[in-house]
């Protein structure tokens, strides 16, 4: 049985959403709609296209220059069960993994979040949290837009109990 992520859209080789060259997968559907958005083409729930996890996990492993995947959007956490199958198989394949999230890392970890998302965070290695603060806007920082989100090593975070920055 196939596991399918409604995708508004692919980069095959990127070098803006983490270091070295990633395949970006931009999940379709987020209900934040942070004002300067830059990809507000993702919001619509049922907008985008089906795509199966295997169809996906075939086009990362075509490219032997990867460093690993980032999941965007949209936000990833709306279909966090299956963005985690795609990111477990990812990892398997020796390859890294990065989510862009608009939720925060408290509400992400919070008592009573959906196991959904423990399982998707426990397959990511490097979290960009927070939702996109257009007053905090900054062109001066990697990997994020606005000085509100932070870049957030998760295993060490998982088995510190402490919330770990990357940098």
């Amino acid at each position: 049985m196939s596991v399918f992520l409604r995708v508004c859209d692919t980069a095959q080789d990127s070098i803006v959403d983490g270091p070295g060259l990633r395949f970006t997968v931009f999940l379709q559907g987020c209900v934040l709609n942070c004002p300067g958005c830059h990809n507000p083409g993702t919001h619509a729930l049922d907008g985008g296209v089906l795509v199966s996890v295997e169809e996906l996990e075939e086009q990362v492993k075509s490219n032997p220059l990867l460093k690993g995947i980032t999941l965007s959007g949209g936000e990833p956490f709306l279909q966090a069960e299956n963005a985690a199958v795609l990111a477990r198989r990812v990892h398997e394949a020796g390859l890294d993994v990065w989510c862009f999230s608009g939720k925060t890392w408290e509400e992400l970890t919070a008592a009573g979040a959906p196991r959904e998302w423990g399982e998707l965070l426990e397959q990511t290695d490097v979290l960009v949290d927070g939702p996109f603060d257009i007053a905090k806007k900054t062109l001066n920082l990697l990997w994020r837009g606005s000085r509100n989100q932070r870049v957030i090593d998760v295993q060490a975070s998982l088995e510190n109990g402490v919330l770990t920055p990357v940098m």
